[in-house]
């Protein structure tokens, strides 16, 4: 069983399934973001496309809105994990792309939880850009030019 595994494991993928599932990932992000509007309950998506720091600030429903973030923090981590699963084919590197995308998103996600309940009070630009972390895959943006240099070097 052991060896079935590490025999799976070490088995390449043809370079065209390799980047029709890269894309199929980053297909899955654009999707996210195109469908926001009727996937999420998100309040605040008017609010900040307005770019206006003096628009009302809008009615909105705690537990719905955190579960609507869990659940969209969830697709765009399952993409992200996807592209850089199949980007690398490196298990390992899949796991601590995933700790480190949870670890962001467990840091920036209260603070961000925080400006709302202070109506962004404690800052409209910086409610603004803590909100990308929380809505958008940017750890994805970061992890994969580190994840590059990261193979060159070993390569070298």
């Amino acid at each position: 069983m052991i060896i079935q595994i590490s025999l799976l494991q070490s088995i390449k993928l043809p370079k065209i399934l390799k980047w029709v599932l890269v894309l199929s990932g980053v297909l899955g992000l654009i999707g996210i973001r195109g469908l926001e509007d009727k996937l999420f309950y998100d309040p605040f998506l008017r609010f900040f496309k307005t770019a206006n720091p003096n628009e009302i600030f809008p009615d909105f429903v705690w537990g719905k809105l955190i579960v609507s973030y869990l659940f969209r923090f969830g697709l765009n981590t399952f993409f992200s994990l996807v592209i850089i699963h199949f980007l690398f084919q490196n298990k390992e590197w899949t796991k601590q792309a995933f700790i480190l995308i949870l670890l962001v998103f467990a840091i920036v996600f209260p603070i961000y939880l925080f400006c709302i309940n202070d109506e962004f009070d404690f800052g409209y630009l910086f409610s603004f850009y803590v909100r990308r972390f929380v809505i958008q895959p940017l750890t994805l943006v970061l992890l994969i030019p580190i994840f590059y240099y990261r193979k060159k070097m070993i390569q070298d």
